[in-house]
């Protein structure tokens, strides 16, 4: 199935063909990580522990191992779910709990029949959003994740996406994700290890806003094919 985004075609669910795709997509996300982590370690050290990169590499070569044990056939919410387990079961910080709880979370807002479109890619961040919310407590503007995933995931919003392809979409969720990423740099963190430090962590990017920046901005790349 050709990997184009405005396909029709293309379809989250058991089949042979989608779920090479999937597990591409997923290839992708997990490469562009690893080529950042000491990037996203060194961001990590000025604000926190200085271990983000190192974690969300243990998390993704955790969730390898576990989606090889997958059948090729496996639905995406199979995939999703082991994905967040990986990361629960192996990840510690706030990076184990939160991208994990989000992407099991999101493995149940679909099922063998979701498509590929702009409400899916809406429903899947909404139940990551939610997830890390409750979990982290957190809200947008504490100098978070959230602060890149709440952005992406509004520009996929019924007022946001009104008229527009999917292809038009992503990339106003792309542009939103950097937006959100940098403007994490101009605020006091107020969650996580950085929150220790306050104001001193102004002039920083979140380093959990540039994980999320760099998966999201892998997974649009592969999707242009």
């Amino acid at each position: 199935m050709h990997k184009n985004m405005e396909s029709s075609n293309f379809y989250w669910k058991a089949g042979v063909t989608e779920m090479a795709n999937v597990r591409d997509a997923v290839n992708a996300v997990i490469a562009a990580i690893m080529a950042q982590k000491d990037y996203l370690t060194a961001l990590d050290a000025k604000t926190g522990d200085g271990d983000h990169g190192l974690n969300m590499a243990r998390g993704f070569t955790a969730a390898q191992e576990r989606l090889a044990e997958l059948p090729g056939d496996a639905p995406v919410q199979d995939v999703l779910h082991h994905i967040g387990r990986a990361f629960i079961e192996n990840v510690g910080g706030a990076a184990g709990p939160l991208y994990g709880i989000a992407f099991v979370r999101a493995g149940e807002a679909v099922n063998a029949k979701t498509r590929l479109d702009v409400a899916s890619f809406e429903k899947l961040f909404t139940a990551g959003i939610e997830a890390i919310q409750r979990r982290g407590r957190a809200e947008y503007g504490d100098k978070t994740m959230l602060d890149a995933l709440i952005p992406i995931r509004d520009a996929f919003r019924s007022e946001n996406a009104d008229g527009k392809s999917l292809r038009e979409c992503l990339e106003d969720a792309l542009d939103a994700g950097r937006a959100g990423a940098e403007y994490t740099k101009t605020i006091a963190a107020r969650r996580g290890r950085a929150a220790i430090i306050g104001e001193r962590s102004i002039g920083v990017e979140d380093p959990g806003a540039m994980s999320s920046l760099i998966m999201f901005r892998a997974l649009c790349s592969y999707l242009r094919g």
